[in-house]
């Protein structure tokens, strides 16, 4: 069965911050207060999620994205 958009950003974001792929996050979850992404966990997830879509985010809307809804509603809109 192939995997959800969601599924995907969910365990890219669990990887690069070191925590189990299973573990839930929640739409409003915060990469940094929340999930305590520092500034390089940030930029490193952006960078995977762009090599798993095979896409580019223009570096004015990456600054942009707080949350795991954050991505997932930009990868909405170019997917």
């Amino acid at each position: 069965m192939e995997k959800t958009t969601q599924e995907i950003v969910k365990e890219i974001i669990n990887l690069q911050i070191g925590r189990d792929t299973d573990q839930e996050i929640n739409l409003k979850s915060n990469l940094a207060t929340d999930l305590n992404a520092d500034s390089l966990d940030a930029v490193e997830i952006i960078m995977e999620i762009e090599d798993a879509f095979n896409i580019e985010i223009p570096d004015e809307i990456a600054e942009k994205i707080e949350t795991f809804e954050d991505i997932l509603d930009y990868l909405d809109e170019v997917l």
